[in-house]
């Protein structure tokens, strides 16, 4: 863990989020300025500076998978979309929001949303 690290710091509960996943290893939370309703930042809850550099990345990638298929339920969409990043937060993360051109609801109503997608999970 990162002391400064913002997601260190979700996973560690220090700073509230919108959790809708969590295992032993990986972390799927509600991003607090979405590009679409339902859209999640899934990470690894030990400190990668890069999604490359996570050593379990196969179900890292499992983990997004999960939570792209429960968007597709949740939103009654067929399109999710995702990104790979890392340069706004030094911390691996993974986009995955469904399709902004066509998802029904409020983006901002995070708890909503939160629920929603935990019932398809």
């Amino acid at each position: 863990m990162e002391p400064n690290c913002v997601f260190c710091k979700i996973v560690k509960k220090e700073i509230p989020a919108h959790v809708v996943y969590e295992n032993e290893n990986f972390l799927a939370f509600l991003d607090i300025n979405p590009q679409s309703p339902g859209h999640v930042q899934v990470i690894p809850k030990q400190h990668h500076r890069w999604v490359w550099d996570v050593p379990n990345v196969g179900e890292y990638f499992e983990t997004a998978r999960k939570i792209a298929k429960a968007q597709q339920k949740a939103f009654g969409v067929e399109g999710v979309w995702s990104r790979v990043t890392g340069e706004d937060v030094s911390h691996a993360h993974i986009w995955i929001f469904p399709d902004p051109r066509v998802t029904k609801g409020d983006k901002k109503d995070l708890e909503t949303n939160a629920k929603l997608l935990r019932a398809f999970l």
